[in-house]
């Protein structure tokens, strides 16, 4: 897909040093041989030279007219996706790739792509299909050369609901089809917990909550307005650091303000969240956020020791009173680094079931759905391995005793801030009673828990005057 006005710009950025794009043909050919998919057994000075190594996934393509940056592409499951932004401003020097907005937006849309593309890759009958609908598709997606909506999967592939100028003047450019039907609005609250944990006097445990409110909302009309409000328990920490959507018409101010690099204080902003937007057509991120809560869900203590050819390893973990105990699931990981595959285990576990991998070099440790009425459990076990190959997975960070468990859970009608939606609060002004869903969720992400009998990789200490 070519945007004549996007080029236009480019040239009227960079003048008489501004390199066109090549006809498609020409371009392909120019970029299968920067991507070394051709010619790669011939060293070429341009490409291969030690000064040419790439580091990203955008390359400059030598063309008959000069060399062509950036282009952003990159080779998966025997397909290419490729794209040229627009570097808003002159090329040369060139710019850090950081500053350069389209690059941004332009793999944004090249994974949309690739989202919508890929399951289909083993079938080449509908993976044809897909191919033949996709120009439909950014019709809606990126109809000027700026991408509005990069979920190419949720887009409708033909052009019934496309509309060449809305029939309200009123509707939002980011509205690019309309719902004829029951109004219905589902929200899902999805928070995210990261956790470091040491069991060591010196070193401070971390954890991080991270939010994000996903919407759907099928109403009629042009340009309809939703109000939703997220809501907090009595004496919960704030939400932090919180960014909205650009469908999103007004908030306070002091919403925005409030983050978490400053030390929460009596002027931070403690709702009501609301807010107040003209929704997409599709699923849509209304806001993200962050909070400081007092303690992590799980509390671990994990120690491996070497004695001999042996090693001895006790993990403790403690669900934490406030949390909802009732998981979708709940297991450790617990992984053995730079040694071979495991020829000898004696465990016990206090509850649950420790499973052995295939690799022989990974012990899963299934809670399961519920911890017992103590919320403690525990495992001990003696492991003495065979000989190293080379299927059995290394670490250059996790040498000698320096190792981890890594959790895993869900807990579903839950979130670690006590954020939810009050589906009264939900203002639609439509006519009709529409129907309001609305779940939550709380997910591991990068839930380690460090071997406190070494030295942890990186160490968070507290901050000294």
């Amino acid at each position: 897909r070519r945007y004549p006005t996007v080029e236009l710009r480019a040239e009227t950025f960079n003048g008489a040093a501004h390199v066109a794009v090549p006809s498609d043909s020409a371009f392909l050919k120019a970029l299968l041989f920067q991507l070394r998919l051709v010619d790669d057994h011939v060293f070429v000075e341009q490409r291969d030279s030690c000064s040419r190594i790439n580091h990203s996934c955008v390359y400059s393509v030598a063309t008959a007219s000069g060399e062509l940056w950036p282009v952003l592409a990159f080779h998966k499951s025997g397909l290419i996706y490729a794209c040229v932004p627009l570097v808003e401003g002159a090329v040369e020097p060139r710019p850090p790739l950081l500053t350069v907005r389209g690059l941004s937006q332009g793999l944004a849309l090249l994974l949309g792509i690739m989202d919508y593309i890929s399951p289909s890759r083993k079938n080449e009958a509908e993976m044809n299909t897909k191919i033949g609908h996709l120009r439909n598709l950014l019709v809606q997606a990126c109809p000027l050369g700026t991408p509005l909506n990069t979920n190419i999967r949720g887009l409708n592939s033909s052009f019934e609901d496309i509309q060449e100028m809305p029939v309200d003047k009123d509707q939002p450019a980011w509205r690019s089809s309309s719902y004829k039907g029951k109004p219905q609005v589902n929200v899902c609250i999805t928070e995210k917990v990261k956790c470091m944990q040491y069991d060591q006097r010196d070193v401070v445990d971390t954890w991080q909550v991270y939010g994000a409110v996903n919407c759907k909302c099928d109403i009629e009309g042009s340009a309809p307005n939703v109000t939703l409000s997220l809501s907090l328990p009595t004496n919960a920490p704030p939400l932090q650091d919180i960014v909205v959507h650009h469908c999103v018409t007004s908030v306070d101010p002091a919403m925005l303000m409030s983050t978490s690099a400053e030390p929460l204080h009596d002027s931070v902003y403690n709702g009501p969240y609301k807010f107040p937007f003209i929704p997409p057509s599709d699923s849509f991120n209304l806001c993200y956020y962050t909070s400081q809560v007092p303690v992590p869900p799980i509390l671990g203590c994990y120690q491996l020791i070497e004695e001999g050819s042996q090693i001895k390893i006790t993990v403790n973990l403690k669900l934490h009173e406030s949390i909802k105990n009732s998981f979708e699931y709940c297991e450790a990981r617990i992984p053995f680094f730079n040694r071979g595959p495991i020829a000898q285990l004696e465990y016990k576990v206090s509850y649950g079931q420790l499973d052995l991998s295939r690799e022989k070099s990974l012990l899963v440790w299934v809670i399961g759905q519920k911890f017992p009425k103590s919320l403690e459990v525990s495992l001990t076990g003696t492991v003495s391995f065979g000989t190293a190959g080379k299927e059995h997975p290394t670490d250059y960070v996790c040498t000698g005793n320096t190792a981890y468990v890594k959790l895993y859970f869900r807990i579903p009608d839950f979130t670690l801030t006590g954020c939810y939606v009050d589906q009264h609060s939900v203002q639609i002004f439509v006519p009709g009673k529409p129907k309001i869903t609305a779940s939550r969720e709380l997910i591991s992400s990068d839930y380690y828990i460090w071997n406190s009998k070494a030295p942890a990789p990186m160490v968070y200490k507290p901050l000294l005057d």
